[in-house]
């Protein structure tokens, strides 16, 4: 009855220890084809523009050397670089929890008293050297789900930069043809 009452007791501490199942990310049901077009079709046409890099897109050596000095100088640019290496210490510092950590420490101290009618003088050293080990098994996989979720924030955070970064690159290239065409508009009639 004692073995059986153990084994049980044993199986309801072993089974709170599971955790959930890891991630996956949802099955997306996706067309084979995207309007009417077969697969063959549109790999044939030319690749998107969206695909294409800034430079290859606007081949105008002024407009490049603005988008070029505005994301070097751009606040926002920083900020979201800086964000970014928020997030990247933010991970190493979650996924540190996994490992073991260990701390020491020394204490030094000298004494001396005075030579006295009664006692001959006294030199007194003490020293003490503290070392402590901790290590926390994640038998619930607390500091496993902590470090995917640092690791998921980096990777929206690094997202976010781009999407600074490209919204800076189109509002830059969207004003300069703007700016462009009102140039020409406006030397269009005296060209006449």
């Amino acid at each position: 009855m004692r073995s059986l009452l153990a084994s049980l007791l044993v199986a309801l501490l072993i089974s709170g220890c599971t955790v959930g199942p890891d991630y996956n990310r949802p099955k997306a049901v996706v067309p084979t084809e995207f309007r009417g077009l077969s697969p063959e079709a549109s790999k044939a046409e030319a690749a998107s523009l969206g695909d294409q890099k800034w430079w290859d897109v606007f081949r105008d050596e002024q407009l490049q050397s603005l988008i070029r000095s505005a994301i070097q100088q751009n606040y926002d640019v920083r900020i979201a670089a800086t964000r970014v290496l928020q997030a990247q210490a933010q991970l190493g510092i979650t996924r540190s929890n996994q490992f073991p950590s260990v701390s020491g420490g020394t204490d030094l101290s000298a004494q001396r008293t005075a030579k006295s009618i009664v006692f001959p003088a006294i030199e007194q050293s003490t020293g003490q050297v503290n070392l402590s080990a901790a290590w926390q098994l994640d038998f619930w996989g607390q500091y496993r789900r902590a470090t995917e979720g640092a690791r998921a924030s980096l990777l929206a955070t690094e997202w976010g930069r781009r999407a600074v970064i490209s919204s800076l690159v189109a509002n830059i290239a969207s004003a300069y043809f703007q700016l462009r065409a009102l140039t020409f508009s406006w030397n269009f009639p005296r060209m006449l």
